[in-house]
């Protein structure tokens, strides 16, 4: 998958933006059971969101790289302890611009 551009990260941030989120990362943060929830919610919806609670010991970027580089999504945006993450899926529920 090409990496996003800045106009598919926007219109992603804009969609993203009314979501609740799917996961919660804590004290164990990215064990199996939470990498197979954030792959079972990208399945199910391509753009999930994700919040890093603070009892989290791992920084917000390398949760962001690992889960990048585990589930094959992207990051389409960081803001404080909270990640969007996108992976499309086979129907392409999300169309990018």
């Amino acid at each position: 998958m090409n990496k996003l551009t800045g106009k598919q990260a926007r219109h992603l941030r804009a969609l993203g933006h009314k979501l609740k989120p799917a996961v919660m990362i804590g004290k164990e943060a990215l064990s199996p059971s939470v990498l197979q929830a954030c792959k079972d919610q990208l399945a199910a919806h391509e753009l999930i969101k994700i919040r890093i609670l603070e009892n989290c010991p791992q920084n917000r970027r390398e949760i962001a790289a690992e889960l990048e580089r585990k589930t094959g999504g992207q990051i389409a945006q960081i803001l404080g302890r909270t990640l969007l993450l996108y992976l499309p899926g086979p129907d392409q529920l999300i169309l990018l611009p």
